[in-house]
């Protein structure tokens, strides 16, 4: 565990009842953390996690009410920001949410941070912030340059960024829908066969947090060495593993709006076209 933290230390997680936040609950509760608070907007996920972890304090609200982030991080020495919006093609839709959620919701959280001074916030980013063509990854790079500044201001709190490519099973992952749709034999539905993205898993994902608190020198982003796979390998992958009768029909749709062919960790980097690739049986194991 990173020297930043300590056992005793009061945690705040935003977004601590998600997908990426349930599984850094896990991690804390067996590193002997019992000082938590999770914050977040789905009420019955928080009940769930309280369930789980009796000692869990829980907060109701919306990163995006400066209010509710003020109250919730008063008193608090480690913060984790796990909230964010993060449907690619929602945020095209719905970009005054994305917006609110992704960059008012983290400069609540950063302005806050100038009164409170915790030991460290962190967030996580994604490589859509690298190469950007839609709402979703502009949101994340204002964020990264929003982290920079604060560490400026504010050098008395640690900031760190942390980005990385899809997660496996992430909440609105592609694979959820699939997995579901080839075990009832129906039509699947692929942007692009030839597409290719960096993927690992939530447990690699959550793993990294705790790594760049220990190893980054600043708040730039905080990048892994991340393996590749195609899209039609990823599909394929799934239908030899979880059809269980007829092979479902696939129906190609191109790359939709805010959507890149290939996708990069850094800007200047090698794309996911040209980085190590899983193969099928790899992929098979992940999934």
């Amino acid at each position: 565990m990173s020297q930043l933290i300590e056992t005793d230390d009061e945690i705040l997680v935003f977004g601590g009842s998600g997908f990426l936040g349930s599984e850094l609950l896990k991690i804390l509760d067996d590193r002997g953390h019992r000082n938590i608070t999770i914050f977040g907007r789905d009420e019955g996920k928080l009940i769930e996690a309280k369930q789980e972890y009796p000692y869990l304090r829980i907060i109701t609200g919306d990163v995006s009410d400066k209010f509710e982030v003020y109250q919730a991080m008063r008193g608090k020495d480690c913060i984790y920001h796990l909230a964010a919006f993060k449907h690619v093609g929602l945020a095209q839709t719905y970009s005054r949410e994305c917006i609110k959620t992704n960059v008012i919701g983290s400069f609540n959280i950063l302005d806050c941070s100038i009164e409170f001074k915790p030991k460290f916030v962190v967030t996580t980013s994604t490589d859509k912030a690298a190469q950007i063509t839609g709402v979703y990854g502009a949101t994340k790079y204002i964020v990264e340059e929003l982290f920079a500044q604060y560490e400026k201001a504010n050098p008395e709190t640690v900031y760190r960024v942390v980005r990385y490519g899809n997660v496996l099973y992430s909440t609105g992952s592609v694979l959820c829908k699939w997995k579901k749709l080839i075990l009832e034999s129906k039509e699947v539905i692929i942007t692009d066969p030839s597409a290719t993205r960096f993927f690992w898993t939530v447990d690699e994902a959550v793993n990294l947090i705790f790594e760049c608190l220990e190893n980054a020198t600043d708040a730039g982003p905080y990048c892994p060495d991340m393996k590749s796979m195609t899209m039609g390998d990823l599909l394929e992958a799934m239908i030899q593993k979880y059809s269980i009768g007829e092979r479902p029909n696939v129906k190609v749709i191109g790359l939709q709006e805010g959507e890149n062919l290939h996708e990069k960790i850094l800007s200047g980097g090698p794309s996911s076209a040209d980085t190590d690739k899983f193969t099928i049986e790899e992929i098979m194991e992940l999934i």
